[in-house]
């Protein structure tokens, strides 16, 4: 497992947004934007209450991660007047569902801790899906995007 450096891991702190990038089984790509927490070396992606089309279990990301366990995201930002400023955060590795009610909870405190508009959604009955770190990149200022 690939560790976050301080810098990515106060970087990825700081987003509020990233994109949660998953393929089915023959290959094809489905990126959504994705609330997110890292909890040491796992990314975690709720499925929350906002309005989804059917069941959170049928998702495309959720059946993709079963179908595929392969799966990205990336954070960054981007500034149209200074391109100096840009940056981002890529991880990659295997995603899962959680099925550990330990980790589930702490998942969901972190996630909680994150978004308050978390607070009042009954998350504990629908999935969570994990990312395991395998691989991290990074490029741009992201000190810069810190604040202090």
């Amino acid at each position: 497992m690939a560790q976050l450096s301080p810098a990515e891991a106060a970087f990825l702190e700081q987003r509020r947004l990233g994109h949660l990038a998953t393929a089915d089984a023959q290959a094809r790509p489905h990126v959504v934007p994705v609330c997110f927490a890292v909890l040491a070396d796992t990314l975690y992606v709720a499925i929350d209450e906002k309005p989804k089309r059917g069941a959170p279990t049928n998702l495309k990301r959720v059946r993709n991660v079963l179908a595929n366990p392969r799966a990205a995201f990336v954070a960054d930002v981007y500034d149209d007047l200074d391109w100096s400023r840009l940056g981002f955060v890529l991880i990659d590795g295997p995603a899962r569902l959680v099925d550990d009610p330990d980790e589930l909870t702490s998942a969901l405190d972190r996630l909680r801790a994150r978004y308050p508009q978390y607070a009042t959604m009954a998350l504990e009955d629908r999935p969570m899906l994990a990312l395991d770190i395998a691989h991290v990149a990074s490029w741009g200022a992201l000190d810069e995007h810190v604040r202090r």
